[in-house]
C-alpha cells in the first residue's frame, strides 16, 4: 500500500513523485491544485513513507504499484499528473487505460544512445555529492550561490527557489535507497511505449526549455509514442515545472483537468 496524503475537494487529481521524491516533491503547487481538486499525492515505494517492495528497484514495479493502488482506492478514470520518472510513470498508466486526462512533466524513458550513459552517470555523481553534504544540505541549500551549484541540472534559476523546499527535496534523494538501482534500471531498459490505441482523454507532455536531464530533444519520441498528445514547453524552466514555472503549471493542470 502506498502512503499518500488527501487534501482539497472536487474532482480526484492524483499525484506522483520523480526518482528520490515524496508527496512533498508538489509543494510548490500543492495548496493551489487543494482549491479546485481533492489531490491525492502518493509516495511511491521505497519512497518517503511507503517501504520498499521487492520489485521497488525498477520501473516496472513502480509502475505495477500505482496501478495497483489506482484499483485498490476504487480510481479507475483519475485524473493524473507526473513529474520526471513520476510523469513517465503516468504515461504508462495512460497507456494501459487506467487513468482520465494525463499530465506528464518532463517524462524520463525516451533517452537513446549516449543520453542513457548521460542520464546514468550524471545522476549518480550527483547524489553520490548529495550524500556526502546531507548534514550540511539545510544550510547549504538556504545560500543562493551553493543551492545553485547543487541544482545546476534540475533547474534553470535555482538561485530563485525555496531553500527549505530544496533541501526537503535533496535529503529525500540522500534517504531513497533505491536511487542507485532504480538510476540504472532506468538506463537500460527499454524505451516508453504508447498506446496501442489513441485515448480519449488528453494527454500533455510538459518539457522544460533548460531540462539537462532529459534531453528536450527526447520531446520528439514521446511525442512519436504517444502521437494524439499534445506538448508544452515551458520556457526558462529545467527539469522541474513546478519549481521554476508553478503558476504555469498549476494553470496547465486545472485547464487540461477541467471536467
Amino acid at each position: 500500500m502506498l502512503n499518500f496524503i488527501r487534501q482539497g475537494a472536487g474532482p480526484p487529481l492524483l499525484l506522483v513523485h520523480g526518482l528520490g521524491g515524496s508527496w512533498r516533491s508538489w509543494t510548490t503547487i500543492l495548496p493551489a491544485l487543494s482549491e479546485a481538486r481533492d489531490v491525492v499525492a502518493v509516495d511511491l515505494p521505497g519512497h518517503g513513507k511507503t517501504p520498499a517492495a521487492t520489485d521497488s528497484d525498477t520501473f516496472k514495479g513502480l509502475a505495477d504499484s500505482v496501478e495497483a493502488f489506482i484499483v485498490d482506492q476504487g480510481f479507475d478514470g483519475i485524473d493524473i499528473v507526473g513529474s520526471s520518472v513520476g510523469a513517465r510513470i503516468v504515461l504508462e498508466m495512460a497507456r494501459r487505460g487506467k487513468v482520465g486526462a494525463t499530465i506528464a512533466l518532463d517524462p524520463g524513458g525516451f533517452w537513446q544512445g549516449w543520453e542513457r550513459t548521460y542520464f546514468r552517470s550524471t545522476l549518480l555523481a550527483s547524489i553520490r555529492l548529495v550524500r556526502g553534504l546531507e548534514s550540511a544540505l539545510p544550510t547549504l541549500s538556504g545560500l543562493a550561490v551553493s543551492r545553485s551549484m547543487l541544482l545546476a541540472q534540475l533547474s534553470a534559476r535555482p538561485w530563485k527557489l525555496d531553500g527549505v523546499i530544496v533541501a526537503t527535496e535533496l535529503k529525500s534523494f540522500a534517504a531513497t535507497e533505491t536511487f542507485d538501482a532504480l538510476v540504472r534500471d532506468l538506463a537500460t531498459a527499454p524505451e516508453q511505449e504508447g498506446p496501442a490505441a489513441e485515448t480519449s482523454r488528453p494527454v500533455v507532455i510538459g518539457w522544460g526549455r533548460q531540462d539537462r536531464l532529459c534531453l528536450p530533444r527526447q520531446s520528439a519520441r514521446a511525442m512519436e509514442a504517444f502521437p494524439s498528445a499534445r506538448l508544452h514547453w515551458f520556457e526558462k524552466c529545467g527539469h522541474f515545472p513546478m519549481w521554476d514555472q508553478p503558476e504555469e503549471t498549476i494553470q496547465l493542470i486545472l485547464d487540461e483537468t477541467d471536467t
